[in-house]
Formats: C-alpha cells, sequence, structure tokens
C-alpha cells in the first residue's frame, strides 16, 4: 500500500511540474471608442448636425456608460497585477486625436482606477485626472487606419475592386445603391461609400430616432452585409499580407516590440499595461494581420487584449482575447500556426512577415511600373533632344559661309569676343 501511495505523489509532483503556474507579466490592450452620434449626415437627412447635443462624431453617454464598464472589467480581470491605485508607472494611455476617443480613453480610466485615499482629491467626485497622451492626428502613424500615405496601398484597394469577388458584390446590389443614391441625394454611391450611409443610419435607430419607410428589412439586411464587406475589402479579401504590412502591420510591429522589450528585462520591468484608444478600423486592421478578424465591424467598446505571461522555468507565451459582447466572457482568439497560449518565439516568428522593415519603401509602387515611368521619360527627353539637335544642324548650314578669309575673320572675332 506504501508503495503505492508513493507512486501517487510522485505522479502528481511531476504533472505539478508539468503545469507550470503562469504569472501575467504585460497587457496591451486596444479598444474601439463607445457609443456616439453620426460622423457625418447624407443630404436629405432629417437629422442634420444641430439634431445631435455635442454635433457629428461625439460620444454619448452610453458611450461613455459603456467604457466606464469595461474599464471596470478591467479592473476585476488584472486586480492584483495592476495596483489598485493609478500608478503612473504601471501603464501608459495613447488615444487617437478625436473627441469620442479621448474621452472614451478617460472614461474607461474612471471605471479601472476609482480613486481612494491619498488619491481623492474633492469627497463630491469620485474620479482623478489621468493623462491621456495623442498626437495631432496629420502626425498619427499608428492608431488611424486606413493610412493614406501609401501609393501601393492604394494600387492595391484598385486591385481589389477589380477582383471577381467585389465585382460580384457590386453587380449584387446595384438595385440597393441606386435606392440609396437617389433617396439620399448623395452624387455618387459605391460600396465603400454605402458604409457612411449605414453608420448614419444606425447611429440615428440607436438615438430613438425615426427611420425613413425607404429602409425596409431587406435594405437594411443589404446595407449591413456592405458595410461588413467593405471592412473585409479595405484590410484583406485580396493580397491581404501585402495589405497587412502596409497597414495594421504598424501597430503589430509595434505591439511585438514591446513584447519583445518586456521579455528582455529580466525584471527590471515597471510598464505593465499599454492602453490604446482608437477605432473600429484599427481594430480590424489589427485583427487581420494576425490573421484573426472574424469579418464584422468591431462594435462599440470592443476590446482585444494581447497578454504576456511567464511560468516557473521562464518560459514566455502570448495570449490573446477579443471582447465584443460584455454579456459574455471574452472570446480566446487562437494565432493561426500557433497554440492558445502561444510561445513568445513563436509569436514573433509568425507575426514577423506581416510587419515591414522599411514601409516607406514598399509603400512606392512596384518596380516594374516606376521602370516603365523611366523609360517613358527617357524616350520623351530622347524625341526632344533629337529635335534640337536638328534645329541646331539646320540653322548651322542656313547661316554657314564658304571657307576662306572671311570665315576665318569671323571665328577669330568670336574667340576675341569672348576673351
Amino acid at each position: 500500500m506504501l508503495p503505492r501511495f508513493l507512486l501517487l505523489l510522485a505522479v502528481n509532483a511531476l504533472c505539478g511540474k508539468g503545469t507550470a503556474e503562469r504569472k501575467l507579466k504585460y497587457v496591451t490592450v486596444l479598444f474601439r471608442h463607445g457609443d456616439r452620434s453620426p460622423v457625418k449626415a447624407y443630404p436629405t437627412d432629417p437629422y442634420q448636425e444641430s439634431a445631435w447635443p455635442q454635433g457629428f462624431g461625439q460620444l454619448s453617454q452610453e458611450g461613455m456608460r459603456q467604457h466606464l464598464e469595461l474599464g471596470q472589467f478591467f479592473r476585476k480581470r488584472y486586480d492584483g497585477f495592476l495596483n489598485e491605485s493609478y500608478l503612473r508607472h504601471e501603464i501608459t494611455v495613447r488615444s487617437t486625436d478625436y473627441d469620442r476617443t479621448l474621452m472614451s480613453a478617460a472614461a474607461n480610466l474612471a471605471g479601472l482606477y476609482p480613486p481612494s485615499g491619498e488619491q481623492v482629491f474633492s469627497p463630491n467626485i469620485i474620479w482623478q485626472p489621468i493623462p491621456v497622451h495623442t498626437v495631432p492626428q496629420s502626425e498619427e502613424k499608428l492608431l488611424s487606419f486606413p493610412q493614406r500615405d501609401c501609393p501601393r496601398f492604394e494600387e492595391l484597394m484598385n486591385e481589389t475592386k477589380q477582383t471577381e469577388e467585389y465585382r460580384n458584390v457590386t453587380a449584387a446590389n446595384q438595385d440597393v445603391l441606386r435606392l440609396v443614391l437617389n433617396k439620399t441625394g448623395l452624387k455618387t454611391m459605391s460600396v465603400e461609400s454605402s458604409w457612411g450611409v449605414y453608420d448614419t443610419l444606425f447611429c440615428e435607430l440607436r438615438h430613438n430616432k425615426s427611420t425613413p419607410d425607404w429602409v425596409t428589412p431587406s435594405v437594411w439586411e443589404k446595407l449591413h452585409f456592405l458595410k461588413d464587406f467593405a471592412f473585409q475589402a479595405l484590410f484583406g479579401l485580396y493580397k491581404q499580407q501585402e495589405k497587412s504590412r502596409l497597414q495594421g502591420g504598424i501597430l503589430l510591429g509595434e505591439i511585438v516590440k514591446n513584447l519583445s522589450r518586456v521579455a528582455l528585462s529580466k525584471g527590471r520591468q515597471h510598464l505593465k499595461m499599454m492602453m490604446l484608444s482608437a477605432h473600429d478600423s484599427t481594430v480590424a486592421a489589427l485583427q487581420v494581420s494576425l490573421n484573426v478578424f472574424n469579418g464584422r465591424q468591431p462594435p462599440y467598446a470592443s476590446c482585444h487584449m494581447i497578454e504576456l505571461y511567464s511560468d516557473d522555468n521562464g518560459s514566455l507565451t502570448v495570449s490573446m482575447f477579443y471582447r465584443n459582447d460584455s454579456t459574455v466572457e471574452p472570446y480566446a482568439l487562437q494565432l493561426p500556426g500557433c497554440s492558445l497560449d502561444c510561445p513568445l518565439e513563436e509569436f514573433v516568428k509568425i507575426t514577423k512577415p506581416s510587419i515591414s522593415e522599411d514601409r516607406q519603401k514598399e509603400c512606392q509602387l512596384p518596380s516594374s511600373g516606376r521602370n516603365q515611368e523611366v523609360i517613358i521619360t527617357l524616350a520623351v527627353f530622347g524625341c526632344l533632344l533629337l529635335v534640337l539637335i536638328v534645329v541646331l544642324f539646320l540653322a548651322m548650314i542656313r547661316h554657314k559661309e564658304p571657307l576662306g578669309n572671311q570665315g576665318y575673320h569671323q571665328i577669330s572675332r568670336e574667340g576675341a569676343d569672348e576673351s
């Protein structure tokens, strides 16, 4: 009996070693802003900017509540990892330079760090100011997508619109595109621009404003489909990895760099969380670059979490989660080609093809196109040079004098003038 008991103890000890406890080391959270007013209205829309308390594109009271709740979720999830009270060395917050994203970050931090003790600066308000960093939108190179400073990306988008799938979707939805064009007063309508109309109608519906009669359930369903398809076409659908290198891979590269930096810190680490407040297109661009995008527009206050863990033997793993529904637990996301708890080395290796080492160079048009431009330019200059030579030759013949003393004196005079 005793040897069997000892055997069980040995097995349990071995199993315990095999399942070393994982310890959270670092977190990146990227979220979309909360509920907002429409970004714009179409010409025939009865609800123009004056119909919204703060105007277009502004965070609503519901949006504030959504992010307060998300911050409270972070407090519970990372309790014991993040200090209960705010420590500036533990967290860095970055936002795009829009009112709605800046305010979403502020509301989120109110839920994450309710003040207590010395951090209460007024008994009348359970809140404390926490810095949110940003740069002017014209300088934003990390969180705003798609970035339109890339000729190659624009070329890829033109090629995407010529794919069979894109053309089929456009043809199959010509009826709703024509209807929207006629009813909204817009001058043009396409798959990508239909998203704007859907967004306006969606915001109005959420804020209890009446929907136009022409927006039947069938029209609504088609606009919803076109909106999601436009997101897929923007970052994927055609040459997805190359698009990622030029768009979402910028943010992915920064995240991977931070993970690697923490891995090399060897106990000297202070920063524990990078919080990023941005847009649906930012979340979609990152998820496409990771090849985990579900093909649907990220909803308000949706959040992508990337967590770095270490175990007792020093091994580092990366886990990802997506919270797009506050009523259920976040969904675990598995990086294709790796396990749910992906070793950091594998995570870096698998994501490398989606990260550009020289985006500026890759954004240039393919060399074949540049060569063609060079050839055309040289040909034009060659023709102009040939014409110039012919003109000069004819001029020389016309003014040419017979050889003799007169010609000699003429040449000598020109030389004297020059001297």
